[in-house]
């Protein structure tokens, strides 16, 4: 409200004349970020005339000092509302209920003003409607100028209902070559806040088709209007478009963010994953889980270098928090880099941190694969330890391996005996089984001779 009463003081002429009310439909548009050029044209609009009575000379004169309180010609003398208010409460009580139509519409209008200027805005809106009231007495442009007045004010105090109704009325009043593509977005507001969507979006798109045609870009404040009527619907290719216009024409890092969440949800993950990589490295993303979100979507594009170096580099910055979730995403990304060693060192960390042994499982198998078989044994038993292997038979196969590997066959049979009692691993485990047999016959035969 502060900023309309800063626009208003800006606004105000300095020596209003006396035959023409000062509604304040050019301020109330300024202020809303709207286009006055309706108030404006409408007021030198001489195609339709009524016949009104006319103002007399005792009104004229009665009027002179609000006027001059309103609007001081002396320069540095502020506006005084105040004392014109207390005037013209005089001048309405005693004087107005012998006046014309128009003479009272006259000082309402001039009392609507003063309170719209003070900022009460209900006593505004029920001043300018006793202007309106005084039709068809009143000359059709101040009927006409006023409704849009009405209208924003309205808007301004939330009634959104009471606001519809009065730019219809509106719209059907004014002559259409005063309409312009603002005067649709404001009527499209109105209807959104009052939960009326599809009048809402069919007035935005005509805003914004007027604006096009007319070679201007429309406002940033239409498209999103239009967008989340088209997100609460589920027209989501709908809102990529309109997406892809706003960074376009209104840059911003939380559109690039919008837009690289809706390329997912259109199944354009590869874009999904270069927007979302782009404004990681404008610095757009500081949370957590919008930097980690990053490094999955780099994993499942096969950026795997790129996903490790990103959660890397958070948790060294700290904005990603060295959890066992994390660090082992991390030992992924490094293993599936063949930075074996980072992988390893990585899933050690990540393991010590684990609830349960699964991850000392993983860790088991990434040893027997880099030829640490004694690691692997070692693993292997925290595993077996801590509990909560996902796959029990899948870790004693790892560590019957390095068992293997490591001459015990004893310790390979005794493995793979049990990883041979899950169906899953049966037929593997009975032939490294026979393979251990083998073996351990064979050195036992070169021992003996």
């Amino acid at each position: 409200m502060k900023l309309l009463k800063t626009k208003l003081m800006r606004n105000i002429a300095l020596a209003l004349p006396m035959a023409v009310a000062p509604t304040a439909s050019v301020v109330v548009l300024d202020s809303l970020g709207l286009d006055a050029g309706f108030a404006k044209a409408s007021a030198q609009d001489k195609r339709v005339t009524r016949k009104t009575p006319a103002i007399s000379q005792a009104v004229y004169k009665k009027l002179g000092d609000p006027n001059t309180m309103m609007n001081p010609e002396k320069e540095g003398v502020q506006p005084d509302f105040p004392g014109a208010l207390a005037a013209l409460k005089k001048i309405e009580s005693r004087d107005a209920p012998s006046w014309n139509a128009y003479e009272k519409a006259t000082l309402y209008n001039y009392m609507a003003y003063a309170y719209y200027s003070t900022e009460d805005f209900n006593n505004a809106l029920k001043y300018y409607k006793l202007v309106i009231a005084q039709s068809p007495q009143i000359p059709l442009n101040l009927e006409t100028a006023t409704l849009y007045t009405v209208a924003q004010l309205q808007f301004v105090v939330e009634d959104y209902k009471g606001a519809i109704g009065t730019l219809n009325r509106w719209f059907k009043q004014v002559d259409p070559m005063f309409v312009n593509a603002d005067h649709y977005a404001l009527l499209s507001q109105a209807y959104y806040q009052d939960k009326q969507f599809d009048q809402s979006l069919s007035n935005v798109q005509k805003a914004i088709s007027m604006y096009k045609e007319a070679g201007k870009t429309p406002k940033e404040n239409w498209y999103s209007i239009e967008m989340a009527i088209q997100y609460d619907r589920g027209k989501n290719k709908e809102v990529v478009d309109i997406l892809e216009t706003l960074v376009r024409l209104y840059p911003k890092q939380a559109y690039y963010k919008q837009l690289a969440g809706m390329y997912n949800m259109v199944k354009k993950e590869q874009q999904a994953a270069y927007l979302s990589d782009a404004n990681y490295v404008a610095g757009a993303l500081e949370k957590e889980t919008e930097v980690l979100n990053v490094a999955y979507m780099m994993l499942g594009e096969g950026y795997s270098y790129r996903a490790a170096k990103i959660i890397e580099k958070g948790i060294d910055k700290k904005v990603i928090e060295p959890t066992s979730k994390n660090l082992e995403t991390l030992a992924t990304a490094w293993r599936m880099s063949q930075e074996v060693d980072k992988s390893i060192a990585v899933m050690k960390e990540a393991a010590s941190k684990a609830d349960n042994g699964n991850l000392y499982a993983l860790l088991a198998g990434n040893y027997v694969d880099s030829d640490q078989n004694k690691n692997a044994i070692n693993a292997g038993k925290k595993a077996l330890s801590r509990g909560g292997v996902k796959r029990m038979d899948q870790l004693q196969v790892v560590m019957g391996m390095a068992s293997a590997n490591l001459g015990n066959w004893a310790d390979c049979e005794k493995y793979f005996n049990q990883a041979k009692k899950d169906k899953r691993s049966e037929a593997f485990a009975k032939n490294w089984i026979q393979f251990c047999q083998g073996e351990q016959k064979r050195e036992e035969s070169l021992a003996s001779n």
